[in-house]
């Protein structure tokens, strides 16, 4: 079967490049697993490719990319390997970087519009409120790219309660402000560095603060398009890109060598016809579910509309959709392979260890299914959904 189309191009004629770059990928992937991040001169070539300019604001030298083609350029990233994936994902950033001051923006990108920003926004800490901004001290987790990123994020609330700016936002440092603590070990996507941030007694001026998901600055449409739903979006896609490597290996397997048993080859047992038809169809369901919600919401902003409440929740939706999907795929091709996939080195390991760390990510947990049930049945969706 056809794999489905790439993304489309940033830039005319890259065509070779993106493929001689996913190739690099899949070269590399098991030493970006073992040091545990994905390296600043790698991620200098995703700069290239025009990854972390998709979401910069055109007006400074960035190409407003539509959602739908920044998705399926993480998609196809994330065949390659889950990590890049996901640590590409955060090109994205800028879409809720807009909600800093313009002219913050504008020195956020003086240098360059190619701006990698990697945050542990979580859990929200105290801060003090102080003349001019706010002193920063704690230690947040998950901050995915945070080795390679040129500045990085902290979630913070008000100190006190009642104290004037508590609503939790994000406060945007330089990496020499910022300790990494290097305690990234788990069982999948090893190599996105998700380390802790850990920050003493720093100041950090109102300016370089944001609320995330906060009104943009910056008028352009990309601005305009839901900002968590993009933000859960693009980690979700990831598991499109991990199903499909999943499924691409077992076809690679299903006409290789007799099983030691002497069974059939795969491709000759009607189970094994039966279960790659119904993943292919799984996959290219919920892709479809994707791209047609996303492009409906991006058609409804070029034209000037708002976006509805119901619009936004398809979105979250959508993201929580394909994460579970791609997962369901990859489970389902390694019980395909038999005893071949138990041993460490097989690719189908590094699948199914990294599909399942993607869909246990908070955005994409099952309880955004009861939010979403809760706007269709018309009734009030859990805190903070929309």
């Amino acid at each position: 079967m056809e794999a489905p189309e790439a993304p489309a191009a940033l830039v005319a004629g890259e065509e070779d490049a993106m493929a001689q770059l996913f190739a690099e990928i899949r070269a590399r992937r098991d030493e970006f697993g073992r040091q545990r991040f994905v390296p600043k001169e790698f991620i200098a070539q995703l700069k290239k490719l025009g990854v972390y300019r998709a979401a910069t604001p055109k007006c400074f030298g960035g190409t407003g990319l539509a959602p739908a083609d920044f998705l399926r350029l993480v998609e196809k990233i994330s065949e390659a390997d889950g990590s890049v994936g996901w640590v590409a994902s955060f090109g994205s950033a800028s879409v809720y970087l807009a909600a800093l001051p313009k002219e913050t923006q504008a020195r956020l990108y003086a240098g360059s519009p190619d701006l990698t920003f990697a945050g542990g926004l979580f859990p929200i800490q105290p801060a003090t409120q102080v003349d001019g901004g706010w002193m920063v001290d704690g230690t947040w987790k998950f901050a995915s790219g945070c080795k390679g990123a040129d500045m990085l994020g902290v979630g913070i609330g008000a100190a006190v309660p009642g104290q004037p700016g508590a609503k939790p936002r994000t406060a945007v440092l330089p990496p020499e402000q910022v300790e990494i603590v290097d305690n990234w070990d788990v069982m999948g996507l090893a190599g996105t560095g998700s380390h802790d941030l850990k920050v003493t007694q720093q100041f950090v001026p109102d300016e370089w603060t944001f609320i995330r998901g906060g009104v943009p600055t910056i008028d352009e449409p990309l601005y305009r398009y839901p900002t968590i739903a993009y933000a859960a979006q693009v980690l979700g896609v990831v598991n499109l890109g991990i199903a499909r490597a999943a499924i691409d290996e077992i076809n690679r397997m299903s006409g290789g060598r007799v099983a030691i048993t002497g069974a059939p080859k795969l491709a000759d047992r009607a189970y094994v016809r039966i279960e790659v038809a119904k993943a292919e169809a799984m996959l290219r369901s919920a892709r479809a579910f994707l791209y047609d919600a996303t492009g409906e919401v991006w058609h409804t902003i070029l034209a000037g509309d708002p976006v509805t409440p119901e619009q936004v929740s398809l979105l979250r939706l959508t993201a929580v959709e394909i994460a579970r999907a791609g997962n369901e795929v990859v489970q389902n091709m390694f019980g395909l392979a038999g005893t071949t996939a138990i041993y460490s080195h097989h690719p189908l390991q590094r699948c199914l260890r990294d599909a399942a760390v993607v869909k246990q990510h908070a955005f994409l947990g099952e309880g955004i299914y009861d939010g979403a049930g809760a706007v269709t049945l018309g009734v009030p969706p859990m805190p903070g959904y929309l």
